[in-house]
């Protein structure tokens, strides 16, 4: 059923994305669907779960992998943040405007605190001499930067190489930010 959901999502759009489309996608009637699902809000709701899910266990990987230096893993943690952005629009914008208050739900907490918990041990490793305080507001600074540009980025369409050469360019700017942070210290 959600791969179904998935095809019918890239194939007819989040406008022409329903339960009927995804039932017959699937081979399945209706009401076998409607037991598992109640209303096209709570497929969209999984699919982007799992989306959260899978992104953020490969997000939380790369910033934890100590064998590769933390500045390559920024720059591969940038890049791999906005493609996901890019690759999600749909999916992030019919539930959006399926179920607006699903960002609230605990399924929708998880993910963004975990992740914030795998930035802030990354920028423990990374800027090991200044406060917690400084250090939180850096990662603050890191997270809502790409948050706003990970969402305007996905608003539009954008070639593979057009997403690479701005990701690029958002990891050297952290990158920079992060070394004039460091450069500072504790004052």
């Amino acid at each position: 059923m959600l791969a179904a959901a998935v095809q019918v999502l890239e194939r007819e759009g989040a406008d022409r994305f329903t339960t009927i489309r995804v039932a017959e996608k699937a081979g399945i009637s209706i009401g076998s669907l409607y037991q598992y699902f109640p209303n096209k809000a709570a497929i969209l709701f999984r699919l982007q779960t799992d989306e959260w899910r899978q992104n953020g266990e490969r997000l939380r990987g790369i910033l934890t992998d100590s064998t590769r230096p933390p500045m390559e893993r920024l720059r591969e943690f940038v890049h791999a943040f906005i493609r996901s952005e890019c690759v999600e629009a749909r999916m992030r914008m019919a539930l959006d405007e399926a179920a607006p208050r699903y960002r609230e739900a605990p399924e929708a907490r998880e993910p963004r605190v975990s992740g914030t918990l795998a930035v802030q041990a990354f920028l423990r490793e990374v800027l090991p001499t200044v406060p917690e305080e400084k250090r939180a507001l850096a990662g603050d600074m890191v997270m809502m930067t790409l948050n706003t540009l990970g969402k305007r980025l996905s608003e539009e369409d954008r070639t593979g190489e057009d997403i690479d050469a701005r990701a690029g360019e958002l990891a050297d700017m952290f990158r920079a930010y992060l070394h004039q942070v460091a450069a500072a210290g504790p004052g």
